[in-house]
């Protein structure tokens, strides 16, 4: 069986052999028939291909989706513990001490002091303590303009093409 490239290449020979006098059209029709099988089994190949790699990701993708599920849940199960050890330990008062096989203390966090803005607004606060941003595009009222007129600054694009195996 050919490749998928040999087939293509067989029809251009043909669109070659159509401008070409002294070949039969029988001979063409025949030629075109051989090739138009073999690409459709050529396609179908590929589309049983696509399909079960397009399967296998589901799979694994519904196999990813459980163990960040599982990860979740393990993770906050962990929190849960060590929340619940931190707070007893504070209860009781005893905030440092050692095991055979671990060592607690309880101290603050290192790093910058967390801060909290008591204002609502951004607008609020001085300029000086404000960061300038540029502004952005608002893609949403362009697109509605291009609807209606053309400008010189923006256009819409073609949209793009896929094939679709059904």
């Amino acid at each position: 069986m050919s490749s998928l490239y040999q087939i293509t290449e067989s029809y251009d020979a043909v669109l070659n052999m159509l401008y070409d006098e002294e070949i039969d059209e029988q001979t063409i029709i025949d030629t075109l028939e051989a090739i138009e099988g073999e690409f459709e089994d050529k396609a179908d190949n590929y589309a049983k291909l696509y399909k079960s790699l397009k399967y296998d990701a589901e799979v694994i993708k519904a196999e990813i989706d459980r163990l960040r599920a599982r990860l979740n849940t393990n993770e906050n199960r962990a929190q849960i513990l060590k929340d619940t050890l931190e707070a007893n330990m504070k209860q009781i008062g005893k905030t440092k001490f050692k095991t055979t096989l671990f060592s607690f203390n309880i101290q603050k966090n290192g790093g910058l002091q967390p801060l909290r803005l008591d204002v609502l607004d951004v607008k609020d606060l001085p300029k000086a303590y404000r960061i300038p941003q540029d502004p952005l595009p608002n893609n949403e009222r362009i697109r509605e303009l291009l609807s209606t007129q053309q400008v010189t600054w923006a256009h819409l694009e073609p949209r793009g093409e896929s094939l679709r195996i059904r």
